[in-house]
């Protein structure tokens, strides 16, 4: 800090320097008078840049993110990845943020089924790899995002790629009691531990829609559980290793 005493001689280029704030002063006064204000680069930009370490492309500025995916075994790529986030940004800004950065991976947006609003965005893609679905919901401050991508590939080699226009329903038992399978009007006997080296468990296609099935472990009591299904889909449903039955798991 440099204080200027009255009477000294103060330097040209000080003399220049409070010249200089003076007018800047004078100037930011005239614009607020007048309502003009000069063009200042904001502080914060709203602009989405994305993460180059996103397995699924995603903004770098997320309040949530996480990354799901769905392997077999003996085979090393995923059969399905999904990409969940929730953005601080409007949801146009987020929607406009994978439009770019989902074509510069060559995905391919489907515009049949297209749905688009003011609070939600559903859209379908084709990628190199296989189908891919986009949800985007407004939701307070936010936009949540669902991004699902498929591999056509890893599903057929690992044996539940479903037959089209249809949903593969496979039934997977670990545990070491026989289980009597029963769904829509089909009775199997699944040997314990059938299913855990596949593809020895069984494979069914379904046309799409709700069904109950039931199961029967060790001669006990039916467990009898609804599942939903949609074309394209392929889903496991699995006795576990102490008998319990697991939730259904989403292939593909």
């Amino acid at each position: 800090m440099t204080t200027v005493r009255r009477g000294m001689k103060v330097p040209a280029r000080w003399r220049l320097f409070v010249c200089g704030l003076a007018l800047l002063a004078s100037g930011m006064a005239a614009a607020g008078a007048s309502g003009w204000t000069p063009h200042l680069p904001p502080l914060f930009s709203s602009a989405l840049t994305p993460d180059p370490d996103a397995v699924l492309p995603a903004p770098t500025r997320t309040s949530y993110r996480e990354i799901g995916t769905t392997k077999m075994l003996g085979i090393d790529a995923p059969l399905r990845t999904k990409l969940t986030a929730r953005i601080p940004a409007e949801l146009g800004d987020v929607l406009a943020f994978y439009r770019t950065e989902l074509g510069k991976l060559g995905w391919q947006e489907q515009h049949d089924g297209a749905d688009i609003a003011s609070d939600h965005v559903r859209l379908a893609f084709t990628t190199p790899l296989g189908p891919a679905a986009l949800a985007l919901d407004r939701k307070g401050a936010s936009t949540s995002v669902n991004l699902v991508q498929r591999n056509q590939q890893a599903a057929t080699m690992a044996h539940v790629m479903p037959t089209p226009g249809r949903a593969a329903l496979m039934f997977t038992n670990l545990g070491d009691q026989e289980t009597v399978l029963t769904l829509d009007n089909h009775t199997v006997t699944l040997p314990a531990r059938a299913g855990k080296e596949r593809p020895e468990a069984p494979l069914f296609n379904m046309p799409p829609g709700k069904y109950t099935y039931a199961l029967k472990i060790g001669g006990g009591a039916d467990r009898d559980t609804t599942i939903e299904l949609a074309a394209g889909d392929a889903w496991e449903v699995t006795v576990g290793p102490d008998g319990d039955l697991w939730s259904p798991l989403q292939l593909y």
